[in-house]
C-alpha cells in the first residue's frame, strides 16, 4: 500500500469538479497535483470538460458529464495509472467506480463533501437514504479519505470502512499576513464570509446577524441575486482570487464560517495564515480546525464572532503553519494501492 518509488509513478484522479468552478474540493485537487508534480510523479486527470455535460438541476453552473463510459474507459485503458483515486461520487466518479470493479483493480475515494446534509436541505431527503447510497458508493474502494477526524467518526458509526485521515494544507507563501488594507473607509469591525454563495452554507445567518461593524461577502453562487436583494447593508464583492484574495482575508477583522454541512472549510486555514481569526458553530470542520487560541465555536454565531475578535493574529498565522499541502500530499500518497497491467 502507498506511494513507495514515486518516480515516474503514473497515478490518475476522477473529479466530477474542476476549473473553473470555485470550491474547497477544486483548491485541494489542484494543490494536491501541484505538489505530486513536484514529487515527479506523473499525474493524469479526467475532469468533466472533456465530456457532454449538462447544468446540475440545483446549481446550473456546476456542469454534469454523461454518457462517460466509452471515452472513460479508453483513457483508463491508454493510461494505465499504477494508482487510482476517484476524488468524487459523481458520474464520473461512477463510471470509474465501475471500470476499476469489472477489471479487477485497486482504488482510493474520498468524502470531500456533505451530500446528505445538502440532500435534506435542499431537497428534504432523509440524511439516511443519502448516506445509505454513498456507502454503496464507498464500500468497493480499498481506502476511503476524509479530512476530518469528527466526520470520519461520523462515517464509521455509521458502518463505513477502511477509512483513513487526509488532513488538508495551506499555501502560506500566498497566505500571509499584509500591511495593504482593502477596506479603508468601512466601518469597524469587518466580518468576512469567503466562499459560495449557496443556500447551504448558511449565509443569512451570518448576515442577519445584529452586530456593529460591516459584513463582506466574498464569492458568488446560485444563492448570491436573493441575497443581494434581501440585505442592503452587506457588501457583496464577488470572487475573488490568489493575491487579491489573500488581501482580502488579511485586512479582515474575523472570518465568519457560517456553515453546518461541510466535511472541512478549507477558507477557515487560509483565514488563519493571514493572521484572521474564524468564528463558527461547534460542527464538524471547525470543531476539527478551530480551538481557543485561533477562533471561537459557538452554538450562537454572533457570539462567537464577538469572541474571535479578541484573538491574536501572530497566533493565527503560527498555528496554520502547521498545515502544508507537503504533509497533506505525503498522507494521500501513503493511502493508495497499486494495480499491476497484464
Amino acid at each position: 500500500m502507498g506511494l513507495l518509488a514515486g518516480k515516474q509513478a503514473k497515478i490518475l484522479i476522477v473529479t466530477d469538479t474542476w476549473e473553473p468552478q470555485v470550491n474547497g474540493v477544486v483548491r485541494t485537487l489542484r494543490s494536491l497535483v501541484a505538489c505530486l508534480r513536484e514529487m515527479d510523479y506523473q499525474v493524469a486527470l479526467i475532469k468533466p470538460d472533456e465530456f457532454f455535460s449538462i447544468p446540475h438541476p440545483a446549481y446550473p453552473d456546476i456542469r454534469l458529464a454523461i454518457n462517460t463510459w466509452p471515452k472513460l474507459d479508453r483513457k483508463i485503458g491508454e493510461l494505465q495509472p499504477e494508482y487510482i483515486f476517484i476524488a468524487t461520487e459523481g458520474p464520473l466518479g461512477m463510471a470509474a467506480r465501475w471500470y476499476c470493479i469489472r477489471r479487477k483493480l485497486h482504488f482510493t475515494t474520498a468524502f470531500t463533501t456533505h451530500y446528505p446534509k445538502y440532500m435534506r436541505q435542499r431537497l428534504g431527503i432523509p440524511e439516511s437514504w443519502t448516506f445509505r447510497w454513498l456507502k454503496w458508493f464507498h464500500s468497493r474502494a480499498d481506502t476511503v479519505l476524509v479530512a476530518a477526524p469528527s466526520m470520519r467518526r461520523e462515517l464509521a458509526a455509521r458502518g463505513f470502512s477502511n477509512i483513513r485521515s487526509w488532513s488538508r494544507g495551506v499555501d502560506a507563501e500566498l497566505f500571509r499576513p499584509r500591511d495593504v488594507e482593502v477596506f479603508t473607509g468601512l466601518r469597524r469591525p469587518v466580518w468576512l464570509y469567503v466562499g459560495r454563495v449557496a443556500e447551504e452554507k448558511n449565509i443569512d445567518t451570518f448576515l442577519s446577524m445584529g452586530i456593529e461593524g460591516t459584513k463582506v461577502v466574498v464569492g458568488e453562487g446560485p444563492a448570491l441575486a436573493r441575497l443581494r436583494r434581501r440585505y442592503a447593508e452587506p457588501i457583496f464583492l464577488g470572487e475573488k482570487h490568489g493575491e487579491e484574495l489573500a488581501r482580502h482575508y488579511s485586512s479582515a477583522d474575523v472570518l465568519v464560517f457560517p456553515s453546518k454541512s461541510d466535511t472541512f472549510g478549507l477558507v477557515m486555514l487560509e483565514a488563519l495564515a493571514c493572521g484572521t481569526p474564524v468564528a463558527a458553530y461547534p460542527v464538524t470542520g471547525p470543531l476539527d480546525i478551530i480551538n481557543e487560541r485561533v477562533g471561537a465555536l459557538h452554538d450562537d454565531l454572533q457570539t462567537a464572532s464577538e469572541t474571535a475578535l479578541s484573538i491574536s493574529g501572530d497566533d493565527c498565522r503560527e498555528y496554520a503553519l502547521g498545515f502544508t499541502w507537503g504533509a497533506c500530499t505525503r498522507s494521500f500518497a501513503r493511502n493508495l494501492y497499486p494495480n499491476r497491467w497484464g
